[in-house]
């Protein structure tokens, strides 16, 4: 079931002028709902990196590894921000293949994600799926509104799927994901996936700059860097590796990996 409520939090007017991570990714994954000026931005970064689509397909199916790992392992629970424009499968329906009675809260903080919301909420009769407008800098209505469908009490699977490279480092990403997990009790899991520019310092560059000049912030973040994420959780083997490099015998590879490594790394931690 869901139980999917418009009057949640959030603006709901879709700014078309400026480029969206949601939308672009949208774009970079071959979907329609984008806008131009989502379409021009990614253009230009496929222009920098003809990598760029596979690394968010790769991406994706990180999401899909790890989340159907996760319910194998008795996982019930998942709060999953940045979401995205919903493409099949879907967080929750992996989950749900394992464990019908998962209960999965969506969030996001683009206006476009809330129209879709209706496929988010496709639940398994046994689960439920929830969906929230808000932003990552805002754990307090994040937490509060999660409480409504999750038990707090028991453990939760906290996914930040290509998220945290948008938040810079004046937005207090580290002392925000301390807030996340400090409000989710023992056994709950911290799963991340982040852009890095170590394996191309002069193309990082080019792309902060792109993403500047057009008023958003990239953080492309080294190995150490994304490893403070987990500090004070317990790395689940094989700990912080390329994206393509987390347990691949549970997926199939995506055409186009095999070209190099993929710049980003990933990451699940436990909560002892």
């Amino acid at each position: 079931m869901s139980g999917f409520d418009p009057s949640l939090p959030g603006p709901t007017v879709i700014d078309t002028t400026t480029p969206h991570p949601a939308r672009m990714y949208d774009w970079f994954l071959g979907g329609k709902d984008n806008y131009p000026v989502d379409e021009e931005m990614g253009r230009k970064l496929v222009a920098m990196d003809a990598r760029t689509p596979v690394m968010a397909r790769v991406n994706r199916a990180f999401m899909h590894r790890v989340t159907g790992r996760l319910a194998a392992q008795g996982v019930r629970q998942f709060l999953d921000i940045g979401t995205g424009i919903p493409t099949e499968p879907n967080l929750h329906q992996i989950a749900q293949r394992h464990s019908p009675d998962a209960r999965v809260v969506y969030c996001d903080n683009d206006p476009i994600v809330l129209a879709h919301a209706e496929a988010l909420l496709r639940s398994a009769p046994e689960g439920v799926t929830e969906y929230l407008q808000a932003d990552v800098r805002d754990p307090g209505t994040i937490l509060d509104a999660a409480r409504a469908v999750l038990d707090l009490s028991r453990p939760v699977a906290l996914s930040m799927i290509a998220l945290l490279h948008f938040v810079p480092d004046g937005d207090g990403p580290y002392d925000l994901l301390r807030r996340y997990m400090a409000a989710l009790p023992s056994g709950s899991h911290l799963v991340v996936s982040h852009a890095t520019g170590d394996f191309d310092p002069e193309g990082a560059r080019r792309a902060r700059e792109l993403y500047e000049a057009r008023g958003l912030s990239l953080a492309l973040r080294s190995r150490a860097e994304v490893t403070r994420f987990f500090e004070g959780l317990d790395l689940v083997d094989p700990g912080i590796v390329l994206v393509d490099q987390w347990h691949p015998e549970l997926g199939e590879r995506v055409p186009g990996q095999e070209n190099g490594p993929m710049p980003g790394y990933v990451g699940v931690g436990r909560k002892a």
